[in-house]
């Protein structure tokens, strides 16, 4: 997908606006929430950015919990459930051009990336002609009234191909992080 003219996204540390904490190192000892465990921008990037330090989520933190959506962390965080979040850029723009409040109860604090936008993808042995219609219909899909609107709704500009070096840092962040993706 493209959105607002880009196929790549950004993953959020986040806080409570009322919240001190300007910084990932006024973290260290706090509670803090993960979308998803095998989520990229909600579990992965931060787990990079640690170990870049020489640091784990059990070091570095007080306490960790999984939300289990983009969404969840970020009420965690609204709700002072949790002292900080991480989430995805594109989940928590679009939550914030539909609730503005959002972005008055809460700030980033840091960026951690681009990576590529996660991709569409279908199973290696489905029908080579069912793949190509389905292509076809996603790459032409913003040129029609229906679809824009359905675009619109997802808050997608259109699908594009991008090439598969667009997602070489979630790769290189994965390898580093061997076990990364193993659910507690």
């Amino acid at each position: 997908p493209q959105v607002n003219g880009k196929t790549e996204y950004y993953a959020y540390v986040i806080v409570s606006s009322q919240s001190p904490y300007i910084s990932l190192d006024e973290l260290r000892g706090k509670t803090f929430a993960f979308s998803d465990p095998l989520s990229n921008s909600g579990h992965l990037a931060l787990l990079w950015v640690l170990q870049q330090r020489g640091e784990t989520a059990e070091s570095f933190f007080q306490k960790t919990i999984f939300t289990y959506s983009h969404d969840n962390s970020i009420q965690a965080v609204v709700d002072h459930l949790v002292d900080g979040a991480i989430v995805d850029s594109l989940v928590y723009d679009a939550l914030v051009a539909r609730d503005p409040t959002l972005a008055a109860q809460t700030r980033i604090i840091q960026r951690i990336g681009p990576f590529g936008i996660p991709p569409v993808v279908v199973h290696p042995d489905i029908d080579p002609d069912l793949k190509q219609a389905l292509l076809d219909a996603l790459l032409t899909m913003h040129q029609d009234p229906q679809g824009r609107r359905a675009l619109a709704d997802l808050h997608i500009d259109r699908f594009v191909l991008v090439d598969s070096s667009a997602y070489d840092s979630i790769r290189q962040m994965a390898s580093a992080l061997r076990g990364w993706d193993e659910a507690p």
